[in-house]
């Protein structure tokens, strides 16, 4: 609605996760590190945690965007299921035609999948997305895909995305067989505030964006104590701003701007 008044071609602050908008702060950046390094060295098991609107799903599409075809992926993004749907929904992703199968006939095919891709050169990576909704049982049928192994090498590589609620619950003595198998982990934190303003601008010019619409000094203060550096929240806040600065014919975003946009976000107007 009002792109074309300020000059840019796509929405800059929709709360999709296009991983071309992706703001590699320094520690997206490491977050994202770990997650490749996770992989491409075999090291089994890989944890990402970080608070709601983090940017841990934009994370995850970079991660299968820089993975090159030496790798084949299951991504699972809904995983509140029973552990034998989960099983099907990973070969399914991979592929695999198991409609008509049970659980073990299931992992059975999976397996001999896993060994055909270590014969053609290729590693295999799972990546469940919202991990915090894992039951126990779900989480210990994850463990138990872990397993498949040969002598020297892990045969599944396996990526647990999640609120800090996952973080917590592997801490419980019940998972520790799956705990210790985790060696890489990482926990996103919020953007500081002058990281919000580096945000700000970046999506701003990935959609076009050439000088306009600029956000005031006292705007970007006011929207970093509102949303504390949450991603999805600077989000919501800049769509509102934006749409409230054309309604005004407004090239900047100032302090009442974003005020307004926080009092409509909260229900207030």
């Amino acid at each position: 609605m009002y792109l074309t008044y300020y000059g840019l071609t796509e929405p800059p602050f929709d709360i999709t996760p296009n991983p071309r908008f992706l703001f590699y702060s320094g520690k997206h950046r490491e977050a994202f590190n770990h997650l490749l390094y996770g992989l491409r060295e075999r090291k089994g098991f890989v944890q990402i945690t970080g608070e709601v609107g983090a940017g841990k799903t934009t994370l995850c599409r970079a991660l299968l965007e820089a993975l090159d075809e030496r790798f084949s992926t299951a991504l699972i993004l809904n995983p509140v299921m029973n552990p034998e749907e989960l099983v099907k929904a990973i070969a399914s992703e991979f592929g695999l035609q198991v409609a008509c199968l049970d659980r073990l006939e299931t992992l059975s095919m999976i397996n001999d999948f896993l060994l055909h891709q270590v014969e053609i050169g290729k590693e295999t990576a799972l990546i469940i997305d919202e991990a915090q909704d894992l039951t126990d049982d779900l989480l210990e049928q994850v463990r138990l895909l872990s397993n498949l192994e040969l002598d020297n090498r892990k045969l599944l590589q396996i990526v647990l995305i999640g609120q800090p609620e996952l973080r917590d619950r592997l801490n419980n003595p019940k998972l520790r067989q799956l705990r210790q198998r985790i060696t890489v982990r990482y926990h996103l934190s919020p953007l500081t505030r002058e990281e919000v303003n580096h945000y700000v601008r970046h999506r701003i010019h990935v959609s076009g964006g050439n000088g306009t619409p600029q956000f005031t000094r006292p705007a970007l203060w006011r929207l970093y104590h509102y949303t504390q550096g949450i991603p999805r929240l600077v989000n919501a806040v800049c769509d509102k701003a934006l749409l409230a600065g054309f309604v005004e014919q407004q090239q900047r975003i100032d302090f009442r701007l974003i005020n307004r946009a926080v009092r409509e976000l909260e229900g207030d107007i």
